[in-house]
């Protein structure tokens, strides 16, 4: 029975190794082949032996004779009993060595890795390699046990990770010696995620100089996948030597490295605006250069002469008025007293720009005063009466004296013939018979400059068009602009003021002449007892004193 039950179980196995079965050596589980030669044991012919030794049955049928009268083993213990021989043999396949721990399993997988790059590793201990802490989610205990020391004259760490899906983290560090060494810093926060891309963040250990020690440092890194209770912790293992008065040797931070890029450009922004301002003050100055040469040539009697002659301003009732200026060599002014001069003479010298009356429309008053009053005018052209421009129209009313009509006339040519962006010379008179003359100039829709700095500060925090500290700066720039031109051309105005400046919506400045500034703005003007009023508060020493006007006491006025 027993020969016929290895010959079945023989024909059953068969003789021949199976794909998959793994070899052993020393006696097998049945027969074939001499005893100690090399055996073959598959998975399919364990199966069919536990399924045929634990196939129900007569009882003492089927059994060998020392198992008869036994329980039959369960299923279980037969297949470890199949298993046995193959496990036991000298010649089995060695079991595959353990795989290291890996991180908690997600989803899809994290696949977080964590590594020092091999220029890292080449910088802190001399090798050619990376560094891999975790890599592919498998983390290397070997390393992170390795306590690392850091040179003395390093003071940054660099790490790389990246993770293919979301994994958060926490960082955090141990430092057994404040004195030595300060909390180390990253360029990260604390906790948040990794990154999906392959990034470096950077680890500072900047020692304080106070004190020779080595120091220990610990740095913690959580990692957290899915949920708050799914998380791997990571320790990483530094020490490094501080030395006492050893200086901190701090590289370029990028924040460093941003100023200072920053500071570059603004230096080059600097640069080429310099660059383009003397550009265009050169033009600027070629132009000024230009319009003098035009004024020279299209000067009249209202302007001033060079040097050699006399030129003469006409000034209100002052006697005792023919003191040369001598601490000006350039200029020589004579003044002449206003009552020499009569209506007619005025009117002979604006006689060429005079214009007829039918030309100019009167529209709203503008500024009004005892004798003068300035309108808001329309000038039609002369060639084309379709073509209309806005002026300003200076006049007198009817209760207006001869000298004070003569006044008007005389004063309003102080800045006739001259052009510069920031002069308002008139244009036009109009001195017909029957009519009070009347001057005109180009028109500035804001109007006076002291009425609209007033209005401003009146209504500075409804205003909508409030001017800043910058805004009365460039109109400084634009005033002192027009002087230096008359101080070119040898003109002295004698009553620079706001009220004897005109503005536009664009806050452009442009100096006009002063008359009826004395009838419009009386508050401005005060009488020394020698029948003239003059703007005493702003007036220089020399002018009070002596009498004496130059381009210096136009500088004292404004």
């Amino acid at each position: 029975r027993r020969q016929a039950a290895t010959g079945r179980r023989r024909d059953e196995l068969g003789g021949r190794p199976r794909l998959g079965a793994v070899r052993g050596s020393g006696p097998g589980v049945g027969g074939g082949g001499a005893a100690g030669g090399p055996r073959f044991f598959s998975a399919a012919a364990a199966a069919v032996a536990m399924r045929r030794t634990a196939r129900p049955g007569p009882p003492g049928r089927g059994r060998l004779p020392w198992t008869r009268g036994l329980r039959a083993p369960p299923p279980p213990l037969l297949l470890l009993l199949a298993l046995l021989p193959l496990l036991l043999a000298p010649g089995a396949a060695a079991a595959p060595a353990p795989r290291p721990p890996a991180l908690p399993p997600a989803s899809a997988g994290p696949s977080v890795s964590l590594y020092l790059s091999e220029d890292e590793v080449r910088r802190l201990i001399g090798l050619d390699a990376e560094l891999y802490y975790v890599r592919n989610d498998l983390i290397s205990h070997y390393a992170l046990s390795f306590n690392l020391l850091v040179p003395s004259e390093t003071n940054f760490l660099h790490f790389t990770w990246h993770a293919k899906s979301k994994v958060e983290y926490k960082l955090g560090f141990q430092v057994d010696n404040f004195v030595a060494m300060d909390m180390p810093q990253v360029n990260i926060s604390a906790q948040g995620e990794v990154p999906r891309t392959l990034s470096v963040f950077r680890v500072e250990l900047s020692c304080t100089g106070k004190v020779d020690s080595e120091v220990m440092i610990l740095m913690q890194l959580n990692l957290t996948v899915n949920s708050s209770k799914n998380f791997t912790v990571l320790n990483f293992k530094r020490r490094k030597m501080c030395y006492k008065n050893d200086p901190v040797h701090a590289a370029p931070t990028t924040s460093t490295r941003v100023f200072y890029i920053s500071v570059g450009v603004c230096c080059a922004v600097i640069f080429l605006v310099a660059i383009i301002l003397a550009v265009l003050h050169l033009h600027s100055m070629k132009r000024i250069e230009l319009d003098d040469s035009i004024s020279a040539s299209s000067s009249s009697q209202g302007l001033s002469q060079p040097s050699t002659q006399t030129t003469q301003y006409l000034r209100a009732d002052t006697p005792n008025n023919a003191t040369p200026i001598t601490s000006y060599p350039t200029l020589r002014i004579e003044k002449n007293d206003l009552r020499s001069v009569t209506l007619l003479e005025a009117k002979a010298k604006v006689k060429d720009i005079a214009i007829s009356r039918e030309r100019i429309t009167l529209k709203d008053v503008l500024q009004e005063g005892t004798f003068g009053r300035i309108f808001h005018g329309i000038l039609v052209d002369e060639k084309d009466p379709n073509k209309e421009k806005q002026a300003f129209v200076k006049t007198v009313k009817d209760q207006a004296s001869e000298i004070q009509v003569t006044m008007m006339l005389t004063e309003s040519c102080k800045l006739r013939g001259l052009h510069h962006r920031n002069l308002l010379p008139i244009t036009h008179v109009c001195i017909e018979e029957g009519e009070k003359p009347m001057v005109i100039l180009p028109y500035m829709n804001w109007g006076n400059l002291k009425l609209f700095l007033r209005q401003c500060k009146l209504v500075e925090a409804n205003n909508p068009q409030a001017i800043s500290q910058q805004d009365l700066v460039h109109m400084a720039i634009q005033i002192a602009c027009g002087m230096s031109y008359l101080a070119r051309r040898e003109v002295i105005h004698k009553d620079l003021a706001a009220r004897n400046c005109v503005i536009d919506d664009t806050l452009q400045v442009k100096i006009t002449d002063n008359a009826l500034s004395r009838d419009l703005f009386p508050m401005d003007y005060h009488c020394l007892g020698d029948n003239e009023n003059r703007p005493v508060r702003w007036m220089a020493l020399e002018s009070l004193v002596n009498n004496e006007f130059s381009s210096a006491s136009d500088v004292e006025l404004g």
